[in-house]
């Protein structure tokens, strides 16, 4: 699996170019509707890369990356993670060229959607209004619009070009030289706007073979399929993840007197839909850096270890409570005791994710705060900071986790052995620091091989 020391390199180059100009009004865009789903660290790499272009032109001079360690006061791992948001969120484009055993970037800022599009776009609007809440996002949407000008009492006097001026037919100007100062061949282009590209989705693996027989032509016309609406469907299957069977029946209730599909109505049966289903208010944004799957452009057969290492690293916890209670909703308690451990002592999501499951499965699945607690910081004093480290200590500490469940007192020198029955994470094996070798028997091992067998089941499901 790819690390971000093999995409870059503070010794490195690159140069900063923008799609079109971007004016203030673009910065107010981004720091009032992007930043509350990106964060702090990508919205200062931005502007600090619209810094570097000067004012009105297109490109900047060159610089390493070790330069914007410096102005961010940040490390290589943090700007890389913060690139891939602006990346993800439709703020910037990256081209790469290699020559002589050198690298270089192009940096290629994007200019935002308009207001107008990203309070219409079905996606960002509803991860923004799910961040911010909605006495906020009625704020900022009405920061964004204007009192519209009522024009229906009056009559347009407004004079015509011809009205105005006249054309002197005396003037010697040849067609060649009209063309003179034209962008083809010079290598140079007019400074101008460009429209915001908005959120680049790969392509989402939705049957629209499968939708469309369900809807006759009498139903929904075809030519109500334009590729607005089915940008959209698109858009919500991702957001909401509803299926070709239940996006027909949401369809058919956006159907207007038109015979068209109002888009609004349509946005408005999916977070019905959606609230119905999960008892949510409205999916949040998850940021995917570390769970960004680097390793999908490799053809490397991951072993299980690897598999199960890469799930931690990269999954949520609060994925990793949902997977555990076979897709159930973690109860807002437990995601409470996870966020305040977490930060309190600065845990890594590898870490929280083994802590999360070992607990877990030592206390019968309850989520003792405490417990984890004083797990958490044995760890954060041994500078526990990978999946991997937080596995090798509970092995080696697990007589010592085991004491401090049960309420006692550390004896290294009588130190009971373990119940052969007891329920532990896959990735806890035989090699656990133990002092003794429980003695064989028929019955326990028959116990201790059905209840393993049975929990390698539970966690196989979601460590795919």
């Amino acid at each position: 699996m790819k690390k971000h020391w093999n995409e870059i390199q503070p010794i490195d180059h690159y140069t900063v170019a923008t799609n079109g100009m971007l004016q203030e009004y673009d910065r107010k865009i981004i720091t009032f509707l992007y930043q509350p789903l990106i964060g702090s660290a990508p919205y200062s790499l931005f502007m600090s890369l619209w810094g570097e272009v000067e004012e009105n032109r297109l490109w900047s001079l060159e610089s390493a990356h070790y330069h914007l360690m410096n102005v961010l006061s940040a490390n290589l791992q943090e700007v890389y993670e913060a690139r891939l948001k602006l990346e993800g969120i439709g703020l910037l484009k990256v081209y790469e060229k290699k020559s002589d055993g050198e690298r270089r970037f192009v940096y290629e800022l994007q200019r935002p959607l308009s207001p107008q599009e990203f309070f219409h776009d079905g996606m960002l609007n509803v991860y923004l209004y799910q961040k911010i809440g909605r006495t906020h996002y009625m704020r900022l949407k009405n920061f964004f619009t204007d009192q519209a000008v009522e024009k229906d009492q009056y009559s347009e006097t407004t004079r015509s070009f011809q009205d105005v001026f006249t054309s002197e037919q005396n003037i010697n100007f040849l067609q060649h030289d009209a063309n003179a100062d034209s962008e083809s061949g010079t290598g140079r282009k007019f400074v101008q706007y460009s429209n915001g590209s908005g959120l680049p989705l790969d392509e989402v693996d939705f049957d629209f073979q499968l939708l469309l027989s369900g809807l006759s032509e009498a139903m929904v016309p075809r030519k109500a399929f334009n590729v607005k609406v089915k940008e959209t469907v698109v858009k919500l299957s991702y957001l909401y993840g509803i299926d070709p069977i239940q996006m027909k029946n949401l369809l058919l209730g956006a159907i207007d007197s038109e015979d068209e599909i109002d888009l609004e109505l349509l946005r408005k049966a999916a977070r019905d839909w959606y609230q119905l289903q999960s008892g949510d208010n409205l999916p949040e944004l998850t940021a995917r850096t570390k769970a960004v799957r680097e390793n999908k452009t490799t053809d490397k057969q991951l072993t299980k270890e690897e598999e199960l290492l890469d799930y931690l690293e990269t999954t949520s916890p609060k994925d990793v409570l949902a997977d555990i209670s076979n897709g159930s909703s973690p109860s807002k308690s437990d995601l409470q005791a996870v966020e305040e451990v977490m930060l309190s002592q600065k845990l890594s999501i590898g870490v929280m994710n083994v802590l999360i499951q070992y607990v877990l499965l030592k206390t019968d699945m309850k989520l003792t705060k405490g417990y984890m607690e004083k797990i958490a910081s044995h760890w954060v004093r041994k500078k526990v900071t990978t999946a991997a480290q937080a596995m090798d200590l509970a092995k080696k500490e697990h007589q010592q986790y085991l004491e401090w469940a049960q309420g006692k007192k550390e004896n290294k020198f009588k130190r009971k052995k373990p119940i052969r029955t007891e329920k532990l994470p896959d990735w806890f094996q035989e090699g656990a620091n133990t002092d003794e070798t429980p003695s064989p028997s028929d019955n326990d091992d028959y116990d201790f091989e059905a209840e393993k067998k049975k929990l390698e089941e539970e966690l196989k499901k979601f460590r795919k």
